[in-house]
């Protein structure tokens, strides 16, 4: 059986060539290469139509087309941008939401764990400061936002505390005591309300300003709470103010859910990426991808299974599975450095060390990944598929380099306890059929044909300035 799948995938990746590379021809039987025989030729039609319908099952899928994404106004998607780079929003007024999420960082921040609350600057140059120092990694890596405002996605976060349910508040889950006040327009308008809220990320330390001092209390909601208090700075900013009236055309007090609707209306358009080989692809160009990349895409949605996970046209199935990413942060548990995943939301034994699996859209763009950030490179993250138990127990967390704290010096990661590694392995479900290094390689680069070139960067990009007059975080600092 071996010797026949090598033949079938040779006689696959060849006619994928040439369906690639017309200008090649395939050379005229001689003496030295003989015909088919009539069973071979059985072999060669079989494996044919297996490659066939391999790559059908991508063929079939629809193209991402306008009508996927929300159409917001534009300038509504203009005041988002302003309120997404204004370190107005955050309890100290020093960080944005953009500083963990940057255009030019690929949508999230190029560093394992961020530095939120008292960092400075952007990406690996990003320190903690002496006048505000962060106390601590924020226990996740700052997931990427490419195409997360497509109607495709019912749910966000590593955990998936935010989703789609029509039992819900006007049909969306927050966290307990979290829940919306009035009408988010979409899945993205009512994530961005909640790391103004993280101590961690964006509102500081209890005491250090109002808005800390309500979160600490559990005070979120109301006219006294947290999103109430971020909602009256964000007013008292007079050409905010005129913007939200031109807009909503109402003078009535601003509300935090006017906020993130405009958040989320400019994350849905910034991050939009569905010009793709990839796509060209799924629109009929025949030859939009390479022959290495036609491979890799008929591993992926066959023989790999890599698509049981990472299905559709965004590479997701908006659900969750332990595949054994290392832990090298605090997690979500600061003193035994665990993170139980998914079943810290649903409080089910079989959701331990589950995480949501992220949508591959331009990720060449997004290391370092996993929940954790543990895996700098996209190959190191395709190797730890393929051997997920052994990955986990021989990896080095002193390989991942995370930006300094101020008076702590350079951090290094940490792993669980030997018997918390043992369960997170116990737990894990992952298990891909083995594969050839050159299968490996046409995976890879079937990734990289999920690159879209005219999104890197975002499509708007930062503003010279924001109306709070804060000063804007720049890639140099």
């Amino acid at each position: 059986m071996p010797k026949f799948y090598r033949f079938c995938h040779n006689l696959a990746t060849f006619r994928v060539h040439l369906s690639h590379e017309p200008q090649q021809r395939v050379a005229q039987p001689s003496k030295d290469r003989p015909h088919l025989t009539a069973m071979n030729l059985k072999w060669v039609t079989a494996c044919v139509m297996s490659l066939q319908a391999t790559l059908s099952l991508a063929a079939d899928m629809p193209p991402v087309t306008h009508s996927d994404f929300p159409q917001d106004d534009i300038e509504q998607v203009l005041l988002g941008r302003d309120l997404f780079f204004d370190p107005l929003l955050s309890g100290n007024r020093n960080i944005s939401c953009a500083s963990c999420h940057h255009g030019v960082l690929g949508s999230a921040d190029a560093v394992a764990l961020s530095v939120g609350e008292g960092g400075r600057g952007l990406g690996k140059r990003r320190r903690g400061t002496s006048d505000a120092p962060a106390e601590r990694h924020i226990p996740r890596n700052a997931p990427a936002i490419f195409n997360l405002g497509a109607n495709d996605f019912t749910t966000l976060f590593h955990d998936g505390r935010v989703a789609l349910d029509p039992d819900a508040p006007f049909g969306i889950r927050m966290p307990e005591g979290n829940a919306l006040e009035r009408p988010a327009t979409s899945l993205l308008s009512a994530q961005a309300l909640l790391p103004i809220l993280s101590h961690e990320e964006m509102a500081g330390t209890d005491g250090e300003n109002d808005i800390a001092t309500a979160v600490s209390a559990g005070q979120i909601r109301g006219a006294d709470g947290a999103w109430a208090k971020i909602a009256a700075r964000v007013e008292a900013v007079p050409e905010y103010r005129a913007r939200f009236t031109a807009l909503t055309q109402s003078a009535e007090p601003l509300h935090i859910s006017e906020i993130g609707n405009a958040i989320g209306a400019f994350l849905a358009f910034e991050f939009r990426a569905d010009e793709s080989p990839f796509d060209a692809y799924l629109r009929g160009e025949a030859n939009a991808l390479t022959a290495p990349q036609a491979r890799g895409m008929a591993l992926f949605y066959g023989k790999a299974t890599c698509s049981s996970c990472h299905a559709g046209r965004f590479q997701t199935d908006n659900s969750f599975h332990a595949i054994g990413i290392p832990q090298i942060g605090p997690g979500k548990d600061h003193e035994t450095l665990a993170d139980h995943g998914r079943s810290a939301i649903t409080g089910d034994k079989k959701d331990e060390y589950c995480f949501r699996s992220p949508s591959l859209r331009n990720v060449a763009l997004t290391a370092p990944y996993g929940h954790s950030g543990a895996y700098a490179s996209l190959e190191a993250v395709v190797r730890h598929h393929l051997a997920p138990r052994e990955s986990l127990m021989a990896f080095d967390p002193g390989t991942v380099p995370l930006p300094a704290l101020a008076g702590y010096g350079a951090v290094t990661p940490q792993m669980p306890s030997p018997a918390e590694l043992e369960r997170i392995k116990a737990a894990i479900t992952l298990d891909i059929p083995p594969l050839g290094e050159s299968e490996v390689s046409d995976i890879i680069s079937f990734l990289h044909a999920l690159t879209d070139p005219s999104s890197i960067g975002g499509k708007l990009g930062a503003p010279a300035s924001v109306p709070s007059g804060l000063p804007v975080d720049s890639i140099l600092d």
